[in-house]
């Protein structure tokens, strides 16, 4: 039977990686960020995939990585989440190094995003379901002409791989292209447009099997991230409900406030189960469209409604832009679409084991 059970070693690495978050992902700088032009916290990034190496995680030693598993790289997302980090880290350890790595071509590339000198993204929205259809661009002479739009963290990314209307997966550096930064509600995950008119790409492989290795991947550990998220939201409104005094008693000691967060706290340990179960499958390759699906069809409505509750139960404070909340509803809801729906995974669920629609 399969252990889900966090190792010794991975809860070093989060208390490394909290450590880390601590110093460098505190609310209050995270939401001066967010009202800057530049978001993400190139810093941070910095400490965590060359300081810390994990960047590399999911990248074999042979080929310039740590040779770790998708377990690890769960815990450090479940980390990510708690914080809200804007960091790249799902779309270029994960989603973008997964596309490599199921290209066997590009060594070099690859052990550049395991060391953090690079930010890889891959070029598709960041809607699609796994298997799902996507936009391409057109290859034509050697040079890749087209637009594409909602792709995550483009504006930090030196390197797109970009899927074209041959088939076939292209690396195209970001200063050959034109980003245009588009309205997100996550402030903390932004999306670009990326527009491409002429730009040289180098073939990696075939696109088809690469993207839905990497969106597959991204799915399955997005679930750790709505999993931190949710734990954050949860804690500390026990906390604040603990401190806030009505009527001269605590406000956490009103019954009804008791069940809601009850209930809560069953949904977090659910989808803690849920996301350690696709975490493994996807380390293991045992079952892993299953317990993908699963776990995404469970995690982002928790998400969510953990970010809600925290929302309404801070009461006036929760409303207020000082307080870090509000980043984490608009994480929670961005993630909600990320990587295909909750409808589209149960859909995806119903095909994979042959469950006939009613």
């Amino acid at each position: 039977m399969t252990d889900l059970l966090y190792s010794e070693e991975e809860e070093a690495l989060r208390a490394a990686v909290r450590d880390l978050l601590t110093d460098h992902c505190d609310a209050p700088g995270v939401i001066a960020r967010t009202e800057s032009d530049t978001p993400h916290d190139l810093a941070a990034w910095k400490a965590l995939a060359d300081g810390m190496g994990l960047a590399g995680l999911l990248v074999p030693e042979d080929r310039g990585g740590q040779g770790a598993t998708h377990r690890e790289a769960a815990v450090v997302l479940e980390e990510l989440g708690r914080a809200v980090a804007p960091v790249p880290y799902l779309t270029s350890a994960v989603v973008a190094t997964e596309a490599l790595l199921a290209c066997d071509a590009e060594g070099g590339l690859l052990a550049e995003l395991a060391s953090g000198r690079r930010i890889g993204a891959l070029a598709v929205a960041l809607n699609v379901v796994p298997g799902g259809a996507h936009k391409v661009v057109r290859h034509e002479d050697g040079a890749l002409h087209g637009e594409l739009t909602g792709i995550a963290d483009a504006a930090v990314a030196g390197v797109l791989l970009v899927p074209a209307d041959d088939g076939g997966l292209y690396a195209v550096d970001a200063d050959a292209v034109t980003v245009t930064p588009q309205a997100s509600l996550d402030l903390t995950r932004p999306v670009a447009t990326v527009t491409l008119d002429g730009a040289p790409g180098r073939l990696l492989g075939d696109a088809e099997p690469a993207v839905r290795r990497a969106l597959r991947a991204g799915a399955g550990l997005l679930a750790s991230e709505q999993l931190g998220l949710a734990e954050w939201t949860l804690t500390e409104t026990v906390r604040y409900l603990k401190e806030r005094k009505q009527f001269n008693r605590p406000v956490g000691g009103f019954q009804a406030l008791k069940h809601r967060l009850a209930q809560l706290w069953l949904e977090v340990v659910n989808l803690r189960a849920a996301a350690r179960n696709a975490a493994d499958a996807l380390s293991t390759g045992e079952d892993v469209d299953v317990a993908v699906a699963v776990a995404q069809a469970y995690g982002a409505p928790v998400a969510v409604h953990a970010a809600e509750e925290a929302l309404q139960l801070h009461a006036g404070i929760g409303m207020t832009w000082e307080h870090p909340v509000h980043l984490y509803l608009k994480r929670a809801k961005a993630d909600s679409i990320a990587y295909g729906t909750a409808g589209a995974h149960r859909e995806a669920l119903a095909e994979t084991i042959d469950l006939p629609a009613p």
